[in-house]
């Protein structure tokens, strides 16, 4: 073998040995930015399935969709409508003889991007405010009008069915979420035979507020 033939396959093998080691390198990910939601902003949603004190127990889930997406302070988004929010039942009580209505607490712990992208939330039932209200800022993000409904449940909301939102503390007199939720002021006076059973239909909108801030990045479809 002359020396040119030698020096042709030291070449090959170089050029083979450089080709293999660039293509056992792994390509690293451009590192993406996170954007704070804070606390106390709430996040407007619709159930997606129907809710009844007298069928559930502690530890169901349910799910509710994002009507309105969710922005960083400045404009990004970070969660498309369409999200998805999933809830837990954390206490029921049942309706009672003496007229007390049944009541529902739920928390609400992840939110799912169409993207497939999960994050962990710390979250709970509220009334919503529209962005026409108080409740609304600059950049679209929605917020808790008030801290006397920031723990709230479900409440049976008399004969014609549908479900109230009260507050745990602070005495006040809970707001109506559901069509045809009927004689409320009885039954949270007791003032009926029977107690209702919470009947929370679905496509009933809601709010959910954060307790904690939660960090998302910018939003992208999936590829």
């Amino acid at each position: 073998m002359n020396q040119k033939s030698r020096l042709l396959i030291t070449l090959i093998l170089a050029l083979s040995v450089t080709t293999v080691t660039a293509l056992g390198q792994k390509k690293s990910k451009p590192k993406r930015t996170f954007y704070s939601v804070p606390a106390n902003s709430t996040m407007h949603v619709r159930l997606n399935q129907d809710l009844k004190s007298e069928k559930a127990q502690i530890g169901d889930t349910f799910t509710s969709t994002l009507v309105d997406p969710v922005y960083s302070s400045n404009g990004v988004v970070l969660a498309p409508q369409g999200s998805i929010v999933t809830g837990r039942v954390t206490h029921v009580q049942r309706a009672q003889k003496n007229g007390k209505p049944a009541t529902m607490d739920v928390s609400f712990v992840s939110l799912k991007l169409p993207n497939g992208y999960v994050r962990q939330i710390n979250g709970s039932l509220t009334e919503f405010t529209s962005s026409s209200g108080s409740g609304s800022d600059n950049e679209g993000t929605l917020t808790a009008k008030k801290t006397s409904h920031r723990k709230a449940k479900f409440i049976g909301g008399g004969a014609a069915g549908g479900a109230v939102i009260g507050a745990i503390a602070g005495g006040g007199k809970g707001l109506a979420i559901g069509a045809g939720v009927g004689a409320l002021a009885g039954a949270i006076g007791g003032r009926v035979k029977k107690g209702s059973e919470v009947k929370v239909p679905s496509g009933t909108e809601f709010g959910v507020v954060l307790n904690q801030a939660m960090s998302l990045p910018k939003y992208a479809a999936a590829q």
